[in-house]
């Protein structure tokens, strides 16, 4: 369906899932690698897939029939299996909510390491800024609301978890998760390319450093 007038979007699902998720991330793969003239950026979501088009040089619906050939292609995520990166981004626990979170979970310290630190974690997507990676799914343990009130500055290497998520802050921004850590490994650098570190589906570990 139209998204303004240079935009596309595509609609997967009504409800959110990891199965709809596998999907969202297989189309969105699928529809890069055809490197479509005219489509300036795909943008995964939890439901679908937001396509940008140049629509001064390409209508509505030439751009659609082209996605949609592609989106019937993509049956499974099976499509994307062998280009999943895994990541393994060393962190320091020694973040300024480690002890309330300790608290609010009832779990020790180490235990909260331990728990954050022994999961694999899948990138849902990027958002709020730039190489801003939601991983799913934190241990259930840990799941708590965000701070009540956010700080307006938290320093970028940031390791924090809210809900049953958990991200590292690639850039100085205010934010309202707890921080239980920080890494010196660099999340978004718009020297680089790509800038961002992670894209959606990667696999990240997160590594307790002495």
């Amino acid at each position: 369906m139209p998204l303004g007038d240079s935009a596309i979007s595509i609609v997967l699902g009504t409800e959110r899932s990891t199965d709809l998720l596998n999907r969202v991330h297989a189309t969105a793969t699928a529809l890069a690698a055809e490197k479509l003239p005219d489509v300036q950026d795909i943008v995964p979501a939890y439901l679908g897939v937001a396509v940008f088009y140049d629509s001064l040089h390409a209508s509505y619906g030439e751009t659609s029939a082209k996605l949609l050939s592609v989106c019937e292609r993509v049956m499974d995520s099976t499509t994307v299996t062998d280009q999943i990166r895994e990541h393994e981004i060393p962190v320091t626990y020694n973040g300024p909510d480690l002890a309330d979170v300790s608290a609010s979970c009832r779990l020790s310290t180490e235990e909260v390491i331990a728990r954050h630190s022994r999961r694999r974690y899948t990138v849902d997507l990027l958002g709020f800024v730039p190489g801003f990676g939601y991983l799913s799914e934190l241990d259930q343990s840990l799941q708590l609301p965000r701070r009540p009130q956010p700080r307006p500055r938290v320093p970028a290497g940031s390791v924090a978890i809210a809900g049953a998520q958990t991200a590292v802050y690639p850039l100085e921004t205010p934010g309202g998760w707890h921080i239980i850590g920080r890494t010196n490994t660099v999340m978004f650098d718009p020297e680089r390319d790509p800038p961002a570190l992670l894209r959606p589906g990667d696999i990240v570990r997160f590594v307790p450093l002495p």
